[in-house]
This record gives structure tokens, sequence and C-alpha cells, in this order.
């Protein structure tokens, strides 16, 4: 019996207990630096009566001998002491409920004098007197030793979109408490500072722990997942250390004013970490320019550009304005327009890639000379090369080396450049004729002479085209049967009779038919162009060229097809005869023999 009311007892005490008022406030002490706030939060639970609960706050000062001293309180106006009531009628020391029964205490600025022993009490609202109503926390203020600097800020210049950013701010704390140090830069955008207010954005930031953080916009999320922003920890000299911002790329959207923020952590009792000092220095302003009102492309030498042929070509692509990742493309077509076709390219990397001009195989180069300096090497030039030139300009400003298919930021071209030769006149003719037999005839040997005469100053050669309009199928148009290249090749294209080119003399060039057939009748040309040799040895096409009147060429019979003919008829018409003659024979006798077998 009497344990039953000893737990009886037990239980019922637990019970009275789960009901008392307790009073809560952080675990101490709490290091906090003169000059700046302290937010000392209290709550109170297991209370009875109303839900909103008056909190008042008392000071124990070290220096006044653990004197009382009333700081503030919800319910009485006339409650702080003397040292307090100035303070309180400005607001800067005074209460902030959380909630109907959690409250803090706000000193805005601290004093030395502030430091000492905090007691927050909450007056009883209970029908009976339980618990705990009141808790009291040591707080020490210490001096105020963070110091920030600048060791490289803007200089007021703008700055070319695309290019790199760097800041730096210097930061040092010296305490005898363990504390650490922030550092944040931000950023006021000139069109905020407008619109919005003097609202800072938060660019990045390394906290106590030298966790990196970028800034809460995503923007900036994105532009440091993609590394074009970084914050770094350097040892600068003495107890300071350096801060640097790093933007790789900047966009136009960076102008604006920029700050640097350092803070001094440290860790209270409860583990969590508390900022206790806070500075912030301004690092000036920013603009940036956008590319296209910086972005200058010009190809050198502007205008006409007449050389005589053989003579190197170059031709420079200057650009200005910009120093991020630049394709540098050569573009051509002809002097009375056409198709824009790419010569080639020097991208990003440095690397040259040619293009779809396949005018020439070789004998030409593109380099970079320097930086903003491209430039198109022709070592001899020839008429083939003439034309329109200009350069075209992609940047990249979100890569150092941009993926094949990134798009450009901005792409930019040069004026055209006409390229012409001075070539020296070139006369030519060509005419044709076909060596006749007494009589031409299908089986023949069909011998065409084009006779070329070429009046230059210089060494030249002749390429010769043959070509063919057949009589049986004038809608096929006129056929090129073979070429005999300036250098001697020989090549044939489409005949159904054997052929072959030749050269007989200087200027005589032939092409022979063998055992000519009715296909090969029809009208003959031959074309004839003229090939330069430039002062390097090499030989081009001068661009001069000369076409003969056409020739007919007709194929006779021959005498064992005139004889063929007769001979066949004669044949069909005595094989026929036969026939006749056979069958009345046999009918006759086939005749008298039925008779007889009747009789």
């Amino acid at each position: 019996m009497a344990l039953r009311w000893i737990t009886f007892i037990a239980l019922l005490w637990e019970l009275q207990c789960c009901m008392c008022r307790e009073v809560t406030l952080p675990a101490g002490p709490l290091y906090r630096v003169a000059g700046f706030s302290l937010s000392l939060p209290c709550s109170v639970s297991g209370y009875e009566g109303p839900q909103t609960q008056d909190f008042e706050w008392y000071l124990y000062r070290e220096d006044a001998g653990g004197q009382q001293m009333g700081v503030v309180s919800t319910r009485d106006t006339g409650f702080p002491y003397a040292p307090f009531q100035s303070r309180v009628q400005v607001g800067e020391v005074r209460v902030e409920r959380d909630s109907g029964d959690k409250a803090r205490l706000i000193i805005q600025r601290l004093h030395p004098g502030d430091q000492g022993r905090y007691e927050c009490y909450t007056p009883s609202t209970d029908t009976r007197f339980l618990g705990n109503y009141s808790s009291s926390v040591v707080v020490k203020v210490i001096p105020d030793t963070l110091l920030i600097t600048h060791s490289r800020i803007l200089s007021g210049q703008p700055m070319i979109e695309g290019t790199e950013l760097q800041l730096t701010c210097a930061a040092a704390v010296q305490s005898d408490q363990h504390t650490h140090v922030s550092v944040t830069f931000h950023m006021r955008s000139s069109k905020g500072a407008e619109s919005q207010g003097p609202t800072l954005s938060e660019i990045i930031s390394i906290d106590p722990e030298l966790h990196v953080t970028p800034g809460h916009s995503a923007t900036y999320r994105k532009r440091y997942r993609d590394g074009e922003i970084a914050v770094e920890k350097r040892r600068g000299g003495g107890v300071r250390d350096l801060y640097v911002l790093k933007m790789s790329v900047l966009t136009a959207e960076d102008s604006g004013s920029y700050f640097c923020e350092a803070a001094q952590w440290i860790r209270d009792p409860d583990g969590k970490w508390e900022r206790i000092a806070q500075r912030t220095m301004e690092l000036g302003n920013l603009t940036v320019q956008p590319l296209a009102d910086t972005l200058s492309v010009r190809l050198l030498p502007e205008g006409d550009v007449s050389l005589r042929p053989g003579a190197p070509l170059r031709l420079r692509c200057q650009v200005s304005g910009v120093g991020s990742a630049l394709l540098v493309q050569w573009m051509r077509r002809g002097s009375e327009g056409g198709v824009e076709l790419e010569v080639g390219r020097v991208d990003p990397d440095g690397v040259v890639v040619w293009g779809d001009d396949l005018s020439r195989a070789g004998g030409r180069s593109l380099e970079k000379e320097a930086d903003g300096s491209f430039s198109l090497h022709l070592f001899s030039v020839h008429p083939s090369d003439t034309g329109l030139y200009r350069c075209a300009v992609s940047v990249y400003t979100r890569r150092k080396t941009p993926a094949p298919d990134s798009p450009a930021t901005i792409t930019q071209r040069s004026d055209w450049v006409t390229v012409s030769l001075k070539t020296e006149e070139v006369r030519v003719s060509a005419s044709i004729a076909i060596q006749r037999r007494p009589l031409l005839k299908r089986g023949s040997t069909v011998t065409l002479l084009c006779n070329v005469s070429v009046d230059s100053s210089g060494a030249s050669r002749v390429e010769v085209q043959w070509l063919q309009t057949p009589s049986l199928s004038e809608d096929r148009g006129r056929l090129l049967l073979a070429t005999l290249s300036y250098d001697g090749l020989t090549r044939i294209y489409s005949s159904s009779s054997e052929l072959s080119v030749d050269r007989v003399s200087a200027g005589c060039f032939r092409m022979r038919i063998f055992s000519a057939a009715e296909e090969d009748q029809g009208h003959y040309q031959c074309r004839a162009q003229v090939w330069a040799q430039d002062p390097r040895g090499g030989w081009y096409s001068s661009g001069a060229e000369a076409q003969s009147v056409s020739v007919h060429l007709y194929l006779y019979t021959r005498v064992t097809d005139l004889l063929l003919v007769p001979l066949v008829i004669g044949v069909s018409s005595a094989l026929f005869v036969a026939v006749l003659i056979i069958s009345a024979v046999t009918c006759c006798f086939m005749n008298r023999q039925h008779s007889h077998i009747w009789k």
C-alpha cells in the first residue's frame, strides 16, 4: 500500500513539473563586439494564462558589484534604469517579439559597459508559483578589431564586354577569442540604383569555414557552375588575408558599383556560428561597354588591290575592342557576285581549317600574327584568285574555348576588298579542219586538226578540248570528247569509238577517231585555253581562250555495203522461186498418186 502511494506521488510530481513555468536563454558565455548589435532571444513555456507573456530584462554589471539594473520591459515604460532610458527612448535598446511567448532583447550598438550577466524575467500569470521564472546568460563585450582594406579597386575606366575582371580586398581581425572571417562581394546595378534603390546583389562569398557560395540569383549560380565567377583566399602581408574576386567574362549586366563585405564570426556554446562584426567597403564603379559598341573589324589593305600574276598577296584582318575567344573566317566570292565561299578559318585555339573554296589546293597560309591581327597569305596569285575578299569575326564571351555548337555572342564582318590582276594581253585563235581522203567511209580513221595561234609576251602553253554535237541525237547537246592539257596529259571522256589526241607541232593538235561509226557523225569544234607561267615557275590559267567554228563530219557507205543489198534481194528471190517450184511438183505428184489408188 505504501509503495502505491509513493508511485502516485512521484507521478503527480512529474505531472506538476511538466506544467511548471520555464524561461530559457542561450547558453553562455556569449562574446559580442563593441559597436555592433546584440540579439538575445528569450522564451517561456509551461505557463498558465494568456498566450502573450510579458518580458523584463535586467543587467548585473561586473564593475557594479553585481547590482541589478533594469534594462527594458514589455509592460512598463518606466522600467529602464537611467543608463538605458535614453537608449530605450530612441529604439537603440528594445524588445522585439517573435511570438506571444518568445521575444528578444536588441541592443543596436553595444557599449563596453553593456558587459555583464543578463537576466530575462517573465512575470507570473500562473495560479500557483511553480517552475523557473527567469534565466540568465553572461555577455562579454570584446574590442572591435575587424579591419578591411582594398589592394585593387576599379579605376573608373570602362571595360569591354567579354574581358576579365579581378577585384581584391584584404581583411584581418585580432582577437583573444577564436574568431573567423568571411568575405562577400556585392554589386549594385546601375539600373537598379535608379529604379529599385540601393539594394545590393550578392555575387559570391567565402564563409568562416572557407566554403564558397555563389549569390542567390539564378544568374550568378549558373555563372559559378560554368566557372565564370570565383573567389579565392590568399595569404597577404602581416595578419591580413587577401580575397580575390575573379569574373572571367564580363557582361553588359555587370555594370554597377562593387562592394566587399568582411564579417567576424564566433562559434557560440550551442555550436552555431554567430556574426559579431561586419564592415563593407566600396570598390568603385564599373561600366561594361557592349561589344557592339567597341568591336571593330578591318581588312587591310582596303579598297582595291591590283597585282601582277605570280605576285604574293597578304590580307590582314585587324580586330580591336575585344579580348575574348575569336573565330576568324576568310570569305571570297567572284567579282561579279555569286556564292560566298569560305576560304579558311582560324578557331579560338589557333587551329587552321580550310573551307569550301577549292580554287587552289596549296600555296596559301592562315596565320595569327599577333593579338587582334590575322593574315591570309597567297604565295602566288593566279586569275582564279581574283574576286572579293572579307573577314568575319565571331566573338565568344561565354567561353575561352567554345564548343563547336556554341552560339557566338556577336559576329562582325569587314568591308569587301577587291583583288584583281594586271594581266598582259594574250591573243589566241583556233581553227579546225578534217583531213579528207578521197572518200571518208564508215570504218575509216578520221583525223581532225586544231590549229592554235597564241600571241603573248611571256611563256605560255595551250590546253585543247575537243567537242562534238552528234547528228543522230541533237537533244544531247555538245559532248566533251577529249582534252590535251597544258602539261601533256591526255583525258578521254566519252565516245563509242576509239580516240587518240596528240600534238603534231607547236600550234597543231590532232584528234583521230579509229573505225568511225555512224554515231561519230556530227559537228566538231576545238577550244583552246592559254596557260601562263608565273615568276615562281608555276603554271596558271590566264583566262584567255578561243573556240573554233564547227566542221561537219559525214561518213559515206562502203562498197561492200552497196553490194550487200542486191545480194540479199537476189538470194531471197531465188529461194522464193525454188520454194514455189518444189511446192507445185509435190502437189502434182500427190494428186496423181491419189487418183491411181482409187482406180
